[in-house]
């Protein structure tokens, strides 16, 4: 009896110690899919909404086809069509950060990746590789492209270190490849990107062309547009900086780096005044159409006995030949802040007293003013647009607003349309995209100015090759 008994006593020692061994090896969930369009598959798995992503998990997209994976961590990671992806390592530990490892493959194709709340406590464990590149983080946003020999990168928010494979930086390993032949790009360096061709050490600094990752595959109309270069979004983390001092001053010169040739004189606009050479700058008063106004319980605040702070919209690029507008550096260095920006266009508000919302009560705005830029990722060209039609109205009980317009571009009309919160000091920050049933996302401020005002900037895509940015001014 006694034998029998250690016979199923070690059969079931063996047998648990099977399932616990089972165990250990399960791999862990990465993320969920939140959005897919076309075909897409994990192996032979047709990929669908919600459905959970593991370690070690390869993700295929084909053409015309996108997914959306949102990271555990509150991270997300696209890939546009035709691109090939696996999640290496997702292990989050909440306790001890410090062990927390992070590692994407990009095989080939586009993917965009946006740093979960585990990557930013633990930057120095996350690692993107392409088949010839190790990019490293700092908090940040962006967007890769790459075959078997070559791979771009752009930084819609913070900054990367890049380095080719090669000596101590193997594909191999894990977090940041730092050192002398590593390269770093951080978002306020506009229109560039870092090159790495199979077995360059050193990554190459170019101007973004018809290879960078947008124009190989365009973002769908609904990815969320990230910082931009500095401008906060709702869709992009903060930046913290593996070594906070290096960060700083990385940023800080490329910034100069950015503003050294906008040296024409600050202009503001208050609001615009239509010129024959810039037929859009203001749209007709006649085609504006004035929303239902909700009774106002109470009124904006009364403007205080200080002058209030103004809002000082304009380009700040060189739009189809018009003019630069914003002087970014200048209006930075005359105690002005940046509130909002998008490729072309920048919000600022001057020094004054800081709009403050009220608890109670709604406003409706008029459209006063605006400009809108087509670009045709095809044919390279811009075009100027028109604003029609315009409605912005803020609740404050709900701390809500609500917008929408007509874009009239090469003689069709788009009609754009976007949500979001306000927030104590007036500021407009618009829904991500996918979210929500809006189609162009929005941030901007309001203002005591005139007895109430308005600006946001907005970009949207309107089909497979034209993507616009704009600019609007509305007052109460």
């Amino acid at each position: 009896m006694s034998h029998t008994f250690n016979r199923w006593s070690l059969k079931l020692a063996f047998v648990l110690g099977l399932v616990t061994s089972a165990g250990s090896t399960l791999a862990a969930e990465a993320g969920r899919i939140v959005f897919v369009a076309g075909p897409v598959h994990v192996g032979a798995r047709a990929v669908a909404l919600n459905d959970a992503i593991q370690e070690g998990d390869e993700i295929t997209t084909g053409k015309q086809a996108y997914v959306y994976l949102r990271t555990v961590d509150n991270g997300l990671l696209i890939l546009r069509p035709d691109s090939r992806a696996r999640i290496v390592t997702y292990h989050v530990d909440k306790v001890d950060p410090s062990k927390t490892q992070i590692k994407f493959e990009l095989l080939s194709g586009v993917a965009r990746s946006v740093s979960g709340d585990a990557v930013k406590l633990a930057r120095q464990n996350f690692r993107f590789n392409t088949p010839v590149a190790a990019i490293g983080v700092r908090g940040t946003d962006f967007t890769v492209s790459t075959d078997q020999e070559t791979s771009r990168v752009t930084v819609i928010s913070g900054a990367i270190v890049v380095s080719g494979f090669g000596g101590s930086c193997a594909p191999t390993g894990s977090g940041p490849c730092e050192h002398a032949a590593s390269r770093e790009l951080a978002a306020n360096q506009v229109g560039q990107m870092l090159q790495v061709k199979r077995g360059q050490a050193v990554p190459q600094l170019l101007n973004n062309s018809a290879q960078s990752p947008d124009v190989v595959a365009p973002p769908r109309s609904d990815e969320p547009v990230g910082k931009g270069g500095g401008a906060a979004s709702s869709a992009t983390p903060g930046e913290v900086s593996l070594d906070p001092k290096k960060g700083e001053n990385l940023l800080h010169q490329a910034e100069l780096i950015k503003t050294a040739s906008l040296t024409p004189p600050v202009t503001t606009m208050p609001p615009p005044v239509s010129t024959p050479e810039t037929p859009v700058t203001a749209p007709d008063p006649g085609v504006v159409v004035t929303p239902p106004v909700e009774p106002v319980t109470p009124s904006l605040p009364a403007q205080p006995a200080a002058d209030p702070s103004r809002l000082i919209w304009g380009r700040w690029q060189i739009v189809a030949d018009q003019a630069i507008q914003n002087n970014n550096a200048a209006l930075a260095a005359a105690g002005n802040t940046e509130i909002a920006r998008n490729s072309y266009y920048t919000i600022f508000r001057s020094p004054g007293d800081v709009f403050k919302s009220p608890e109670r009560g709604s406003v409706a705005f008029n459209l006063q003013g605006g400009e809108a830029m087509v670009l045709n990722s095809a044919t390279k060209a811009q075009s100027l647009a028109s604003i029609e039609n315009g409605l912005l109205s803020v609740n404050f009980d709900t701390a809500r607003f609500t917008t929408g317009f007509d874009l009239v571009s090469d003689g069709t009309r788009s009609k754009l349309q976007a949500g979001g919160g306000v927030t104590s000091d007036g500021l407009l920050m618009g829904d991500l995209l996918y979210y929500t049933s809006a189609n162009m996302t929005v941030r901007g401020g309001l203002s005591n100015e005139k007895g109430g005002s308005a600006a946001y900037i907005f970009t949207s895509r309107l089909d497979d090759k034209r993507v616009v940015n704009g600019v609007t001014y509305w007052t109460k």
